[in-house]
């Protein structure tokens, strides 16, 4: 939850610079926030949205030059030449700012003045993309914007209308459809206050809570180092920013864990990667991607947090029986560690709840907007933090004021990422590069919706390598959604597939970011880690072609066959995920381990996908069963003969 960059007493870009990006992210901060409570209107002034994201946009530029070298890693202050790109940056988006009515109406006439615009602000954001994104997400937008370069000059389905150099910087710049439309609007509108309201929560002694209460919760189990992990990074990744970001917050302290009660650095890092991983789609946060398919299907955001209810949990629950089976495999017993426990967390630290129940209210029975809904939640932080303390912590004025300036340098890097998916969009819809993808996609699949999903599913693998959350998302939501919409899958289905195809990048190699950043706290095999993670994280291979035929695991239509299809899930998902392990109550057999996945497959079938369906159900869940209690009861005999 907060800056990587700021965790030491001496920052390295310099007390200064330190001091001035904070006051930069601070502002940043501030005028969301006002945003949010709509003070503009207790004034009774009038603004453009798009002022509120350009002066953000401009913030950003200045605080991502002087924090972030031309070479990342790089300490020292910022350079001369960071300097110029700041203020040249900051100084050209104010100038937006305060004329934007006057620019939005004549950079059509595609003006020298626009041009010059347009100009600095897409090469300096190109820039500032490289430098906090990192190369893969800059390859992506520079690839688009030669494609528009070019379109007409592509053969086949993805031949596109091309547009010039000029008109392509000033739109690019200025336009409200492109780095100031719906990428931005969100991050700025409301996954904002979702991340002020992470970081009152850290500052009033909240991180602390969500651990020991993990750690109280199943510390004392079997394999509780690693049901710690599971619990501790799906609290964190819910209300952070990244999947990487949460390993390498939560993993400090649940990877050492794991590794002192016995489990293996490849297990513990592929535990943590998975459990963070999670985090994104886990209600009622889910990250920045929530708000977005919200804004992009308009549909109320709470329809996007039931859908997720179900996929998430049984996410989760498989993890949970993977690493329980592990600890039974491997002997490893409950956490050494003296634990807290659970009354004494929950008396000292149970005030941390109500934010998530005020949370909770708003959302679905005020039906608040998402920012109102988080301004309420984060109210109630700051009012309880001041009253009570947790194990000495607590919130301050001084703690407040920063928590301003630190949610606005985690802002820096989400605002470059949606400037890039911005442009990209705009790229998309300007060339019409996304219908002719769409097109391309259902013609390789043909009438098979099956084939479709397949494709899409390794496209959005592919696409999704080494690229933020939120650019994952909107990428694939222009590209890929859309053509499994066409093929009469439900749209928040085919938006829930694609967001999680396309956090499976995260773990999935060549490129598993969240795997290769756990690996490095575990020092283990990058490569190793990340395969290991891939079984861990199974069912999220599986649960999106499931949901996308069955509307019932995303808690749609009738009642009763979605908690037949979400027993019968949940069962199937034990079967499977002890046959991964390959440990039931003893080690199994290969065999063994195919046919209770099997078994576990034919189980978790929704029941409503076809008539036949339901018998495989029964004989899943019969046959699984049976084999587990022969299991347990051999294991048992096998144990007084040995005494």
């Amino acid at each position: 939850m907060t800056d990587s960059q700021t965790q030491t007493d001496l920052p390295p870009e310099g007390i200064f610079v330190d001091r001035l990006t904070r006051i930069a992210g601070g502002i940043m901060v501030t005028l969301g926030v006002l945003w949010a409570v709509e003070a503009y209107r207790w004034l009774d002034l009038t603004f453009f949205g798009q002022q509120l994201l350009a002066v953000s946009w401009g913030l950003s530029l200045f605080i991502g030059f002087l924090r972030y070298r031309v070479r990342r890693g790089k300490p020292g202050p910022p350079p001369f030449y960071d300097w110029i790109a700041a203020f040249v940056g900051l100084v050209t988006l104010l100038w937006v700012t305060f004329d934007y009515e006057r620019l939005s109406e004549e950079y059509g006439d595609r003006t020298t003045e626009a041009l010059i615009i347009g100009c600095i602000v897409v090469v300096l954001s190109a820039e500032g993309i490289r430098r906090t994104a990192g190369y893969a997400f800059f390859s992506v937008v520079l690839f688009f914007m030669v494609y528009a370069l070019f379109a007409d000059e592509v053969g086949g389905d993805l031949k596109g209308l091309t547009v010039h150099w000029d008109a392509l910087a000033t739109d690019l710049g200025l336009d409200s459809g492109a780095a100031l439309g719906l990428p931005m609007k969100i991050s700025i509108e409301v996954v904002l206050v979702f991340i002020f309201f992470g970081q009152l929560l850290v500052a009033s002694g909240g991180g602390r809570f969500f651990i020991d209460l993990a750690m109280a919760m199943v510390g004392r189990r079997r394999g509780g180092a690693a049901k710690i992990s599971v619990v501790a990074s799906a609290f964190f990744g819910s209300i952070s920013r990244s999947a990487i970001s949460n390993v390498a917050s939560t993993g400090v302290i649940t990877i050492p864990l794991m590794r002192h009660a016995g489990y293996s650095g490849v297990n513990a890092g592929a535990i943590e990667s998975v459990a963070s991983t999670g985090g994104q789609f886990m209600p009622p946060i889910m990250g920045a991607a929530a708000f977005l398919m919200s804004e992009i299907l308009e549909i109320p955001y709470t329809d996007i947090v039931i859908a997720a209810i179900v996929p998430a949990l049984l996410y989760y629950f498989a993890v949970f029986v993977m690493v329980d089976r592990v600890a039974a495999k491997d002997n490893v017993g409950q956490v050494a560690e003296k634990l807290p426990e659970i009354r004494k967390v929950l008396i000292e630290g149970g005030h941390f709840l109500l934010p998530f129940v005020m949370l909770l209210y708003s959302l679905f029975w005020l039906w608040a907007e998402p920012q109102q809904a988080a301004m309420y939640a984060a109210g109630v932080v700051v009012l309880l933090g001041f009253v009570r303390s947790y194990r000495g912590a607590r919130m301050t004025v001084k703690k407040l004021i920063a928590s301003f300036g630190g949610a606005g340098l985690v802002m820096v890097e989400l605002v470059f990422v949606v400037v890039g998916a911005g442009w990209v969009m705009f790229i998309l819809n300007s060339t019409g590069l996304g219908e002719g993808f769409t097109l391309f996609l259902l013609k390789q699949a043909g009438e098979s919706l099956f084939l479709l999903l397949v494709i899409a599913a390794f496209a959005s693998i592919i696409l999704g390598m080494g690229m933020p959350t939120g650019a994952v998302y909107l990428l694939l939501a222009a590209m890929i959604a859309p053509a499994i919409s066409e093929a009469g899958v439900e749209p928040i289905a085919a938006h829930m597939f694609i967001l999680y195809f396309g956090m499976m990048s995260m773990i999935t190699p060549p490129v598993a970011l969240c795997a290769f950043t756990a690996a490095s706290l575990t020092r283990e095999d990058p490569m190793r880690t990340a395969m290991r993670a891939m079984m861990f994280a199974w069912v999220a291979y599986v649960i999106p072609f499931l949901f996308t035929y069955s509307p019932t695991l995303l808690l749609q239509g009738d009642w009763t066959a979605t908690l037949i299809d979400i027993t019968t899930a949940c069962i199937g998902v034990c079967f499977i995920s002890t046959a991964f392990i390959g440990f039931a109550a003893r080690p199994m057999t290969v065999p063994a381990r195919v046919v209770l996945a099997a078994l576990g497959l034919a189980a978790m079938l929704p029941a409503t996908l076809a008539p036949w369906v339901v018998y495989a159900n029964i004989g899943g869940i019969v046959l699984g069963a049976l084999y587990l209690t022969q299991d347990v009861i051999a294991n048992r005999r096998a144990a007084r003969e040995t005494v």
